[in-house]
């Protein structure tokens, strides 16, 4: 679960071990690789899924 701090900024902490993770957001009901983007040029941390979406990635060393 993600909280708002008092800037206005959504967190989440996540104790992640390494390696390449992929995820999603859900903004007001959507699902959306990165809030804001419309096309996968406009997001270039993010890749197609097996879906025909976009997927968000991190990689974590």
């Amino acid at each position: 679960m993600m909280t708002k701090d008092e800037g206005g900024h959504w967190n989440a902490k996540l104790d992640l071990p390494p390696g390449r993770y992929e995820y999603k957001f859900v903004v007001d009901g959507q699902w959306c690789c990165e809030p804001g983007c419309q096309a996968s040029a406009e997001c270039p941390q993010c890749v197609p899924n097996d879906f025909g979406t976009m997927n968000r990635v991190i990689d974590v060393t």
